[in-house]
């Protein structure tokens, strides 16, 4: 799963979509996974890294991570 490459991101989290003019504001952890997506990590090595960076249970994590990239994918933020 990864991130369209011409989706915008700013530093302060500002997303925004050229193909579609869509913007979204997103909050600073979704703004970290939006960029290890933008890095080409998959979702595994992104569970991993926010389970190494925050004190988080992974049944918590993988329900929100899985919530995140569900709105991404109905925002057509993803490629197929």
């Amino acid at each position: 799963m990864k991130l369209k490459r011409n989706i915008a991101i700013s530093e302060n989290g500002f997303l925004f979509n050229p193909e579609t003019g869509d913007s979204y504001i997103i909050n600073p952890i979704a703004k970290e996974i939006v960029n290890h997506l933008k890095e080409g990590h998959d979702v595994a090595d992104v569970k991993q890294l926010l389970l190494d960076k925050y004190e988080v249970d992974l049944v918590t994590l993988e329900k929100n991570l899985s919530d995140f990239l569900e709105m991404l994918r109905h925002n057509e933020l993803l490629d197929s």
